[in-house]
């Protein structure tokens, strides 16, 4: 088969590999029909990853068909058409049965392990552990495209965002960052009671795509502006926002979210930080704040399927270009200049 195989920093070529093949009886192998481009991949081609080794098959996004399944499988089955979680999940150790599948001890203690520690979705076929449970059904009226964004983007804003941010009724909710984890915080977020949602960035095209997705404000990030400042003046009351949500993973939006927030709120950290970030304890141990961080768990999908089904939300404003499997390598150039592009979500299909 064809598949996008990473040869250090900077290098990957869409190349000739063998077939994956069945290797435990909980495995399932599935046709890939669509799938997509995800920061944490341009992170890999950076060399930021030092785990993703030479000869990786890059990708954990994806819909495809299974085209066979192992013998202990019993949920899935041959001729389903299915989203790939991005997340690998035995769903019996304690980890999993507490709701932390993102750090399932079975499968090594990190669930994301597709284009990281196994071979990956950017591929005509793709090796699912555990299949029955990474493997979602994807319903009549779903769209391939639609079912790609919710293998990890969507339920990575929506979980690391809005749940573990605590979002709840009236609340007025600023998110640091529209791209497209942020987008997705920003389509979830209304849906979950926040009577604002106010979206930050330092791109225009992007505050004006986070309005299409739920956004009732904006600030843009230029020269001069104080966006905490900012952001406490479109509360309910000027003392701050109820819940930030750090969606960039830089130290200057880590603080403003945090300088944004009213005693009592609440930071959730969506972003992947390269860099430590400074906490001022000295003058916030007396707020009352909460921080948290995480990997997706990726464990809402039902939750978010029924959410596209009654039109609450639809995924499909994600995607702004379209390419083929033969065209993977200029989809990753269009990604990885996403500014300039105007790109959010890339869909890369099987010819």
């Amino acid at each position: 088969m064809k598949a996008l195989v990473y040869h250090g920093p900077g290098q990957k070529a869409w190349e000739d590999v063998p077939d994956p093949v069945i290797q435990d009886a909980t495995d399932a192998i599935v046709k890939i029909e669509t799938t997509t481009i995800c920061g944490t991949d341009l992170h890999i081609l950076k060399g930021d990853v030092p785990a993703v080794t030479d000869g990786r098959i890059l990708g954990h996004e994806g819909v495809g068909v299974v085209t066979e399944v192992g013998p202990d499988c019993t949920k899935v089955k041959v001729g389903d058409r299915v989203i790939v979680s991005c997340i690998t999940k035995c769903m019996d150790c304690d980890f999993c049965r507490a709701g932390l599948t993102s750090h399932c001890q079975t499968v090594g203690g990190i669930g994301w392990i597709f284009g990281h520690l196994i071979d990956g979705t950017q591929a005509e076929y793709v090796r699912v552990p555990f299949a029955d449970n990474g493997l979602i059904p994807l319903p009549e009226g779903v769209t391939a495209e639609q079912g790609a964004m919710l293998s990890d983007i969507l339920p990575t804003g929506y979980e690391m965002g809005v749940l573990y941010g605590a979002v709840k009724e009236g609340d007025v909710v600023a998110v640091v960052g529209s791209g497209p984890v942020g987008l997705a915080a920003i389509m979830t977020a209304g849906p979950a009671g926040a009577s604002k949602v106010i979206a930050v960035d330092g791109n225009e095209y992007r505050l004006e795509e986070a309005r299409k997705f739920g956004a009732t404000d904006t600030v843009l990030v230029a020269d001069g502006v104080d966006v905490a400042a900012e952001l406490k003046k479109l509360s309910r009351d000027g003392l701050g926002v109820d819940v930030a949500i750090e969606a960039v993973g830089i130290p200057a939006t880590f603080t403003t979210a945090l300088d944004s927030i009213r005693p009592g709120g609440r930071v959730a950290n969506v972003g992947v930080h390269g860099k430590p970030v400074e906490f001022p304890i000295d003058r916030d141990w007396i707020n009352n704040i909460t921080i948290t961080t995480g990997l997706v768990n990726a464990t809402t999908a039902p939750e978010l399927l029924d959410k596209i089904s009654s039109g609450a939300i639809d995924p499909a404003k994600f995607v702004t270009h379209r390419f083929t499997f033969g065209q993977i390598t200029e989809a990753y150039d269009t990604f990885a200049n996403a500014a300039t592009e105007k790109a959010l979500k890339v869909i890369i299909t099987a010819e």
